[in-house]
């Protein structure tokens, strides 16, 4: 029976064991989306700590798509030296790296971006202070978009990235056109699940030929707004399938626009409790399971296949090597 450090084989990715650092936004980026010395070095510090995968936070992949002054980039040939470099520094740890790219659609402000926000809808975001009211996006800024989360793939695979996770979750553009809350469009690209689910199935499809058929590709899936009216896990169930026969390698679940917080222990297995029956991929889950013995308990009992350790790691990066002696001594 498998645990939590077993080896995992997915298509195109062999992980030495099941603990992944997710994505998780640090903000230590030059305001040109350029790699700097404190982002090696917070990458660096969790590398060879008996993690089998570290995915590098969310990545522009379009200016008019950055979240915030200080993040990482992947819109321009000229940020992939440093990203490659950055690679180059996890191998040497011993780990795999990947790295999430993302538009972040309304969850962004003009104090960022210098313009106003685009998104599906002119809707101002539900969760976020202060949301400006978006520019609706038209149908050829779409085809911009999907094309540049195309792009920012293929410079990932030029720096040597192992896998690609294509963010769509925590309130970003990718979610905003899965969600009813956020696309009012009335066209192709709104209205049912199946037109609200287009765009980023497009996205997929765009990213799968540009890394090619053997490439590993996640997909974080925002399965639960928490919020009236938003997507719930019945409606995300519905969905999975048609993310995995666009090209989906491994399912990573998580909140969609993130209403009421969930806290305590494994906050979102029961997404992975709903989903993970439907898949017939590898999933991935994250929230509360700093403990150890709740984190192998989620592999033994089938409810994931991968689990994600966040906020424990960014408080101590030995937390895989202290979490394979506590289970040890079981």
């Amino acid at each position: 029976m498998a645990g939590l450090f077993s080896p995992l084989e997915t298509p195109g990715l062999n992980l030495k064991n099941r603990v992944v650092m997710p994505p998780m936004a640090n903000y230590l980026c030059a305001e040109d989306g350029g790699v700097t010395e404190p982002l090696l070095e917070h990458y660096r510090a969790r590398a060879g700590r008996d993690i089998a995968l570290l995915i590098v936070e969310h990545s522009y992949v379009l200016p008019s798509g950055r979240a915030h002054k200080k993040q990482l980039g992947l819109h321009d040939d000229r940020l992939v030296p440093g990203l490659k470099r950055l690679v180059e520094e996890v191998h040497a740890g011993g780990a795999r790296i990947g790295i999430q790219i993302t538009h972040a659609g309304s969850n962004t402000g003009a104090e960022v971006l210098g313009e106003q926000p685009l998104a599906p809808s002119a809707v101002p975001h539900p969760v976020r202070e202060g949301a400006e009211i978006p520019r609706e996006l038209s149908a050829d800024e779409v085809a911009t978009i999907r094309e540049a989360f195309a792009g920012a793939a293929k410079r990932a695979v030029l720096a040597g990235f192992d896998m690609v996770e294509i963010h769509g979750a925590h309130g970003y553009l990718l979610n905003q056109f899965f969600s009813p809350l956020t696309n009012k469009r009335s066209d192709q690209y709104g209205g049912g699940l199946e037109n609200r689910l287009r765009f980023p199935l497009e996205v997929v499809a765009a990213v799968r030929r540009a890394v090619g058929s053997d490439f590993c590709l996640f997909y974080r899936f925002g399965a639960d707004d928490r919020l009236p009216g938003g997507v719930t896990p019945e409606e995300a169930q519905k969905a999975v399938p048609f993310l995995t026969e666009a090209g989906i390698n491994v399912l990573d679940l998580s909140g969609g626009l993130c209403g009421p917080r969930k806290t305590g222990r494994g906050f979102f297995n029961y997404l992975a409790e709903a989903l993970k029956p439907v898949a017939r991929i590898p999933v991935l889950v994250t929230g509360g399971l700093e403990d150890p013995l709740l984190a192998d308990s989620v592999i033994r009992n089938g409810t994931a296949d991968l689990v994600g350790i966040g906020r424990a790691l960014l408080a101590d990066p030995d937390w895989a090597v202290k979490a394979r002696t506590t289970l040890a001594a079981q």
